[in-house]
């Protein structure tokens, strides 16, 4: 393990803020020593009891679109110096890593606004704001929605956030000159791509940014590197990207990065089950590794 890893030391979570009526929490740091935002937007477990008397799946259905455990993956990094951000809501009940609205009109008794986006790729897969289907393709709900519940819930959930991210963002940056957001993910094992070169099995991580948009080359460079040494299979932006986060927030020509990171949910948890394996201890370790060399990174006000 390189030297300067081992030398970041461990503060410990300083404080636990719960924000935006209960939208999200704000883990920081004892010390605020990187330049570096986590953010969880899909590890949200609080399920409101209207939307699930709505839906026609059951808890563990509903939970299959979750990055469960993803918060916990990173926790570690936020003793190592870095605030992170998590989403108390579930990204069956809303995605915050989509636009406000992107909404697909079938899904609604009545006509949706002319601002509304209905046509994103996201939307025609039925993963919009609001998702007609879980991440198996099944059907949520039972019935058709009103858009006033669309409007509540971004208003209540969506917006607050964001709101929290961008402070923690905007806060970072003036602290440190620059800041670096690690969008943080799972990917279900069969929507992982093969390794390819003939090798047999998926790869572990996709690294997502934007195709070299959202963030300097070098930290894109530096995961792969980080990871691969590992021992882990890396594929870059196929087939993810990077969402709405990376791409709004990645402004690399003003210091502000952005890296959206997908994990093989087969490393860590028993998918069908939804419970942990003993390897999560692990990855959380390399995680916060992985968090200290990236924020490490002379980034400065160029790509």
């Amino acid at each position: 393990m390189d030297r300067d890893i081992q030398d970041v030391p461990r503060f410990g979570i300083g404080a636990i803020e719960r924000g935006g009526a209960g939208a999200y929490e704000i883990l920081r740091p004892a010390a605020h020593i990187l330049p570096l935002v986590l953010a969880s937007p899909h590890s949200g477990a609080d399920y409101p009891a209207e939307f699930v008397a709505a839906a026609r799946l059951n808890g563990r259905a509903l939970r299959k679109s979750e990055d469960s455990f993803v918060d916990e993956i990173f926790s570690e990094a936020v003793g190592r110096g870095a605030p992170m951000i998590r989403a108390c809501f579930p990204r069956a009940f809303l995605d915050a890593n989509r636009e406000a609205f992107e909404l697909d009109p079938e899904m609604f008794h009545d006509l949706l606004p002319a601002y509304v986006n209905t046509r994103s790729p996201r939307v025609a897969a039925g993963l919009g704001t609001i998702a007609r289907v879980v991440a198996t393709g099944e059907e949520i709900y039972r019935g058709k929605l009103r858009f006033a519940e669309a409007l509540a819930r971004v208003n209540r959930f969506y917006h607050p956030y964001h709101d929290g991210l961008r402070t923690l963002l905007e806060d970072t940056r003036e602290r440190f000159g620059h800041c670096l957001l690690l969008d943080c993910h799972s990917m279900p094992s069969t929507g992982a791509p093969p390794v390819g070169d003939g090798r047999p099995g998926r790869v572990d991580f996709v690294l997502g940014d934007c195709y070299g948009s959202s963030c300097a080359p070098a930290v894109t460079d530096a995961a792969e590197r980080h990871l691969s040494g590992l021992g882990y299979r890396v594929s870059r932006n196929a087939p993810y990207a990077g969402g709405f986060t990376t791409r709004h927030y990645g402004r690399p020509r003003t210091g502000s990065h952005a890296l959206q990171i997908e994990i093989n949910r087969a490393i860590y948890m028993d998918e069908a089950r939804i419970s942990r394996k003993p390897y999560l201890a692990t990855l959380t370790a390399h995680m916060a590794e992985l968090a200290a060399t990236l924020a490490r990174l002379p980034l400065g006000q160029a790509p």
